[in-house]
């Protein structure tokens, strides 16, 4: 009975789990509904991580937050198309809230079960957070950690407002180019140019021709926390919980400063070598070569050299200066500063704070103290892991990083004491994709609604499914049948792989338990004890689906999970076989004792990913909800109901189901 590939574990080498614990999900754009990538790529991955979490250090230990990303600029923008072609009416507050109420809806129906999904721009949440921003913004410029930059900036005289980058459309200036829908500083091909080089420039609010001002907003320098960002890095690279890829992306970043010109330009660049500032040149990839700059100032330098020479770049990744104050209306209120008035907050890195605004609204709402938020994000205690997607590393590696660092009243450094920030464990997924194309509502291959699964697929089945993808490795295709033109009808679903374990192979070998024990023992478990070799294997179950949760390993988690729930149908089926043959009511009673303690181990760790089947087969066993404290893992269902003949079982009626299929799948 070998239901894993795992070493064997032992009680002492057990991974060490922080006292409390916050769990985020990324905040989803308040212009619309969510998608399969939201739920698929990180929600269920959260959840069943907070749930699990949960059952291990405690229900009460645990906060899991998540909340609707309402500023920005795709909200204002679609809110204003949607007036525009007259599908929506409201004001954009209306319009955030109506996609707020749709999304929290989407989670409760995949039983996403956070302890708040806020908003940033309403309700009790809003009010914290908007103290939360003042709080971090002041702390970063009495710490000497802001600096005030000016910027030429378009602004629309007719509606008196900067515009942001997407607010502004005309004629990319980059000689050669044909494109007419360029933005700001970038057109639709990729080319970049100052905003001051856009030809025929057009206001998308009102159609004038906006003018160019000057706009001040406030930076912090990440270039000047290298130090600190480099540190953290090596510390997360030493995690046994590390994903490489996520390293190896956040590395990118501390490449110098350079840019990328591909070699068909390099006659041309030749031309202007000597112009340009002092550099060092490299092969670079695909058909390029990289001019490497000493610090920001001289590569900007020598961009302005290439655009007036009409010579297209890339520049490469590095670290620059993060904004974290805009001149847009529809934002968060940011304070005074210097003299500095009206600005609002970027959306993004107000939305890195956000979860400490909801988690201080969670502790509000159970009569904490507002300060009492600290106790999570400022102990060396507590820990926090937040699961974002891939694209978005940067904002929640280095740019937060740098930002929670920034608040440390002393010298900065890299691994806070308590009182201060701590640095979050980032658990990063690759993409899902659909198809095994990336989806993109703006994109021509446009992504299934959440909403939309669920008329094929119960929450189990998906919840399942979506945990079980390596996304943790690389970016997965998600090909659910009912929904790919190019499926043929013989071919099997790959999203039932990990239903039909639950729906088939566990509810199977739950319901003969059951069955069994109400045909031969009157519903109650036959006295005797666990099987040697069956209780080895459970241990080692839960020991090495402990550890990988610990390491956030998720695929391999579910890949034990299928080992040992098989096993257990092996181990019933072979000795259901011999008692059939010999009539043995020995046999019959300890493979009942046996296989229901697998059922119990089984339970136990399918829980945070299946809680529905889980918590029938828990209120069938007549148990109260101890049964999922992790300081019990190892007992037995002997330790819960005492003595055997005064417990009865609660009775299963014929066909009934711990794991449902969805009814579209009942005649399939």
């Amino acid at each position: 009975m070998d239901s894993s590939s795992n070493n064997d574990r032992t009680f002492d080498d057990r991974p060490d789990f922080p006292r409390r614990a916050v769990v985020t999900a990324g905040m989803p754009y308040g212009n619309k509904n969510l998608h399969f990538g939201h739920i698929g790529g990180v929600f269920v991955h959260a959840d069943v991580f907070a749930r699990f979490l949960r059952d291990r250090i405690g229900h009460d230990n645990v906060i899991f937050v998540s909340g609707t990303d309402c500023f920005g600029s795709p909200i204002v923008e679609d809110h204003r198309r949607r007036l525009a072609d007259g599908t929506f009416t409201g004001s954009i507050d209306d319009f955030v809230k109506g996609n707020h109420k749709q999304q929290e809806s989407v989670l409760d129906a995949y039983d996403i079960r956070l302890d708040i999904y806020a908003a940033s721009s309403f309700g009790r949440a809003s009010e914290i957070h908007k103290d939360i921003g003042a709080m971090i913004l002041r702390s970063l410029h009495a710490n000497g950690r802001l600096e005030k930059l000016t910027t030429r900036q378009f602004f629309d005289t007719k509606q008196q407002v900067f515009l942001n980058g997407r607010q502004v459309v005309g004629r990319c200036p980059i000689q050669g180019c044909a494109s007419e829908t360029a933005y700001a500083d970038e057109c639709a091909l990729g080319h970049q140019y100052e905003p001051s080089e856009l030809i025929a420039p057009k206001s998308t609010l009102t159609g004038e021709v906006p003018e160019m001002r000057d706009a001040v907003n406030w930076y912090i320098d990440l270039p000047s926390f290298r130090p600190q960002l480099e540190q953290w890095l090596e510390s997360m690279k030493a995690s046994p919980a590390c994903r490489t890829f996520v390293a190896t992306s956040i590395a990118e970043f501390f490449e110098p400063p350079s840019v990328y010109i591909t070699t068909k330009q390099l006659e041309a660049l030749d031309e202007v070598v000597e112009k340009l500032p002092a550099h060092t040149r490299e092969e670079g990839r695909s058909n390029s070569v990289r001019l490497v700059f000493a610090d920001l100032a001289t590569r900007e330098s020598a961009c302005s050299t290439l655009t007036a020479n009409s010579i297209h770049y890339r520049k490469g990744k590095t670290l620059v200066p993060f904004r974290l104050t805009g001149n847009t209306e529809w934002g968060l209120s940011a304070p005074s500063l210097d003299g500095e008035e009206g600005l609002t907050f970027w959306v993004w890195p107000e939305s890195l704070w956000a979860p400490i605004s909801f988690t201080a609204t969670v502790l509000e709402r159970v009569g904490k103290r507002l300060d009492d938020w600290k106790d999570w994000w400022c102990s060396r205690e507590s820990r926090v892991y937040q699961f974002i997607g891939e694209d978005n590393v940067y904002f929640y590696g280095p740019a937060q990083t740098a930002i929670f660092v920034g608040t440390q009243e002393g010298p900065p450094v890299a691994d806070p004491p308590s009182g201060e920030l701590q640095l979050t464990e980032l658990v990063v997924n690759n993409h899902i994709l659909f198809l095994d194309k990336k989806a993109s509502s703006s994109g021509k291959v446009k992504p299934p609604a959440a909403a939309e699964l669920l008329e094929y697929y119960t929450a189990d089945q998906l919840r399942a499914h979506f945990f079980s993808l390596g996304l943790n490795k690389r970016s997965v295709g998600f090909r659910p049948k009912p929904l790919n033109p190019t499926a043929n009808e013989r071919d099997a679903d790959p999203v039932m792989r990990e239903g039909n374990l639950l729906s088939n192979v566990f509810n199977r070998a739950v319901r003969s338990c059951f069955y069994t024990l109400q045909t031969y023992y009157d519903g109650r478990l036959p006295a005797g004890e666990v099987g040697a070799e069956v209780r080895s294997e459970s241990d080692q179950a839960i020991l090495g689906f402990e550890d990988l949760m610990y390491r956030r390993d998720f695929t391999a988690a579910t890949t034990l999970l299928d080992g040992f729930i098989r096993s257990m149908n092996k181990l019933w089926d072979a000795n259901t076989r011999r008692v059939k043959e010999t009539d043995d009511d020995e046999l019959r009673s300890q493979n009942l004792i046996d296989v229901f303690h697998m059922v119990r181990v089984g339970t136990l760790l399918m829980h945070p990913i299946a809680a529905t089947g889980t918590e029938k087969i828990r209120e069938y066993l007549n148990i109260g909800v101890e049964f999922w404290n992790w300081d019990r893992a190892f007992d037995t269902l002997y330790d819960f109901i005492g003595d055997p003949a005064e417990h009865t079982f609660k009775f299963l009626e014929p066909r009934v189901d711990f794991f449902e299929r969805h009814p579209s799948q009942v005649n399939a």
